[in-house]
């Protein structure tokens, strides 16, 4: 079997789409398939192009067996609307167009949030005959405002028409939630055709941790320190003008400090923020490879979730949660309590607090660096539950669900 699929984001870039793409086509190569991926020059979340790559109309590589084509697109940071728009729209067009070339293709798999993406694969699984997978990955257009970029208009209300057409045109569509499931068959959508394969973790990549990486605690002076840390994308869903509130507000303790480790459209105001408060209790680092990951997670005591309250985010289920599990860390999870918390609850692997409340999240902070034991539990939990989360397992699931439509 020869899948082809289309992302916008893939290694080395080193969010979840990215990982989760890498990981489940790695998984299906060494299941015999051929996997064939078209994507763009890695350039996300700042709109650098990586070093060793460039904006070519075609670039072909072979990582771990994956057939990368890279197509020439409109290069811009994580951030405006109408760039991120012609961003989108180029790839629309580029992954199209190269995608004629591909030849034998038995399935085409379209990866969300936006829908640019989804629109090229399914013309040309039309065009070549064969079954289109869309593999959902956020409610779009309804995260658009629901993180204050856009309010409803035509624009928005053309997106949403085209997004329930995308879905009734699906052979398959992969949900990465629960609550998108629900949300879809509410809509109208066939209830058969949906099938659920969550996010998780490289278990492999990602192993337990009893230590701080010695090197990098030395570097960031963090022997001794509670670390609460915020590892991935400092996008507007997340709020962290909250998490820097927080640190604000627990300024005097010197043995807790905030570690934030990613990149995006805010970072450079939670930058901002945290140089107009003067605060010491804080280490921002950019962006970093995805192998580097573990030895900074090493360096946490808990690691922090946080999105923006809005009720869209009730549905999602951040992957930093299962990158966390794997490697054995406590969760402090602040989000509109919805499908995230339940799994928190579930397998008692740390606290929730309500969103955007910083002084909620200051208590929990606080219970978590006073109570030792309370960090062991959530720990030694977080390591058991990891093992329903297993990224290949996951995607040997979302390969038989290929088959039943192909063969």
């Amino acid at each position: 079997m020869h899948i082809l699929f289309l992302t916008d984001n893939f290694p080395p870039e080193v969010n979840a789409p990215a990982s989760r793409t890498y990981d489940h086509a790695s998984a299906w190569v060494a299941e015999g398939k051929k996997v064939t991926v078209i994507t763009c020059a890695p350039n996300f979340p700042d709109g650098i192009i990586f070093e060793g790559y460039k904006n070519k109309f075609i670039h072909k590589e072979n990582i771990n067996g994956i057939n990368v084509w890279r197509v020439k697109t409109y290069i811009t940071s994580n951030e405006g609307v109408i760039k991120r728009a012609i961003d989108f729209i180029s790839f629309m067009v580029s992954s199209f167009f190269f995608g004629l070339f591909t030849r034998r293709v038995d399935v085409v798999i379209g990866t969300s949030p936006q829908f640019f993406t989804v629109l090229s694969a399914w013309l040309l699984a039309k065009l070549k005959r064969v079954p289109f997978v869309f593999e959902l990955r956020d409610i779009w257009p309804a995260s658009i405002y629901a993180v204050g970029v856009m309010k409803k208009n035509i624009f928005i209300s053309f997106f949403e028409r085209l997004e329930i057409f995308l879905y009734h045109q699906a052979d398959l569509i992969i949900s990465v939630t629960n609550s998108f499931k629900a949300e879809l068959v509410k809509r109208g959508i066939c209830n058969k055709k949906i099938k659920i394969v969550l996010n998780g973790s490289d278990l492999e990549k990602f192993t337990p941790i009893s230590v701080k990486d010695t090197l990098l605690s030395n570097k960031y002076g963090l022997d001794g320190k509670f670390v609460v840390g915020y590892i991935g994308t400092h996008g507007l869903a997340h709020a962290l003008e909250n998490v820097v509130r927080a640190a604000e507000l627990l300024q005097h303790n010197k043995k807790i400090i905030f570690l934030f480790v990613g990149g995006g459209a805010e970072r450079e105001r939670v930058i901002n923020l945290i140089n107009a408060k003067g605060l010491k209790n804080t280490i921002l680092i950019p962006s970093q490879p995805k192998e580097a990951m573990p030895k900074f997670l090493s360096l946490c005591n808990t690691s922090l979730v946080h999105l923006r309250d809005s009720s869209l985010f009730r549905t999602v289920i951040p992957s930093k949660i299962f990158e966390s599990m794997a490697v054995g860390l406590p969760i402090i999870c602040s989000m509109p309590y919805g499908e995230a918390a339940d799994i928190i609850k579930k397998y008692n692997i740390g606290l929730c607090v309500p969103p955007e409340n910083p002084r909620r999240l200051v208590k929990a902070i606080i219970k978590m660096q006073e109570n030792t034991s309370l960090q062991e539990y959530y720990s030694a939990k977080s390591l058991v539950g990891s093992k329903d989360f297993d990224r290949k397992k996951l995607a040997i699931k979302m390969l038989k669900h290929i088959e039943e439509i192909v063969n």
